[in-house]
C-alpha cells in the first residue's frame, strides 16, 4: 500500500481514535489492560509510518475526559502505562525526528504523568520532523467551552472587540491553535462516531473507519487509509465543477 500513496498529496494532519483495546483483550481471554499494553506496537507503527512518509501532524486520542469514569483499577493501570510508554518511546521519537506535544486538561493527570510528559517534550523540542500530539484528558466540548471562556475574558477586558470575533479568531483559543485542522480521521474497531474528539476542528475532515481493532493496526492499515483519502473529492460545500476549475 505504501507504493500507492501519493507523497505530493498527503494530509498535513491525521487524527486517530484508537479504539478496540478492550475487545481485543477479551478475544484473547485477557484483562482489558492487556489490550492497552498490546496497543503500544500500533502506536509506534502509526507514528513511525506517518513520520516516514512526511505527515506533518499526528494526533492520537489517548485518554478522554469521559475515560475518568472507567473503573479505578483500569484508570490507574492506564496512567502507569502512560508513564512507562513515554519513557520507553523517547528513543523512537528522537530516531524519527518527532516532536511531542499534548492537548487536553493535562493538569488533571497524576503528577508523575505530567512530569514525564514535560521531560519528553523538552527532550524532543528541537526535533524538526513531524509533531505528535497526545490528546490526554481531552474532549471537544471541553476544548470549545474553554476557548469560549478565554475569548469572553479578552472581550471583557477590551483586548478583543466583539465585532472582531469570527471563526478564525475563535480557533486561536482552542488547544490546537496554530495547527491545521485534521484532513483525515482514522477510527478503528468499526465504531461510527467521533466520541467528543476535535469537534470544532473536524468540520470538513474525511473519515476512514476500519473494523480492525487498534492493537492489530499497522503501517499498511495507515497507508490504506491515506490512499482512501487521496481518492476522494473534497468540495467544502462547493460543487465538483468549482473544485476542478
Amino acid at each position: 500500500m505504501k507504493e500507492k500513496v501519493d507523497l505530493q498529496r498527503l494530509p498535513k494532519h491525521i487524527a486517530v481514535i484508537m479504539d478496540g483495546n478492550g475487545r481485543w483483550a477479551k478475544k484473547q481471554g485477557a484483562a482489558r489492560v492487556f489490550g492497552h499494553k498490546s496497543a503500544i506496537k500500533a502506536v509506534r507503527d502509526v507514528t513511525e509510518g506517518s513520520a516516514e512518509i512526511g505527515v506533518e501532524f499526528l494526533t492520537l486520542y489517548a485518554f478522554s475526559t469521559e475515560n475518568w469514569s472507567r473503573p479505578k483499577a483500569e484508570v490507574n493501570a492506564l496512567m502507569r502505562l502512560l508513564i512507562s510508554t513515554i519513557r520507553s518511546e523517547i528513543s523512537t521519537l528522537m530516531d524519527n525526528d518527532i516532536k511531542l506535544g499534548t492537548i487536553g486538561d493535562t493538569e488533571s493527570l497524576p503528577k508523575r504523568c505530567q512530569n514525564e510528559l514535560k521531560e519528553a517534550m523538552e527532550i524532543t523540542s528541537g526535533n524538526q520532523g513531524m509533531t505528535l500530539f497526545l490528546a490526554l484528558s481531552y474532549s471537544g466540548r471541553w476544548d470549545i467551552a474553554n476557548a469560549a471562556k478565554a475569548l469572553a475574558r479578552e472581550v471583557k477586558n477590551g483586548s478583543v472587540k466583539l465585532d472582531e470575533v469570527n471563526e478564525e479568531v475563535f480557533a486561536n483559543y482552542l488547544n490546537t491553535s496554530g495547527v491545521p485542522d485534521p484532513e483525515l480521521l482514522i477510527r478503528t474497531s468499526g465504531e461510527q462516531r467521533i466520541s467528543n474528539f476535535l469537534l470544532w476542528q473536524m468540520a470538513y475532515t474525511e473519515f476512514f473507519i476500519t473494523d480492525t481493532l487498534w492493537p492489530d493496526f499497522r503501517k499498511e492499515d495507515l497507508y490504506k487509509a491515506i490512499v482512501s483519502y487521496q481518492n476522494r473529492e473534497r468540495r467544502f460545500g462547493m460543487i465538483s465543477e468549482q473544485v476542478n476549475s
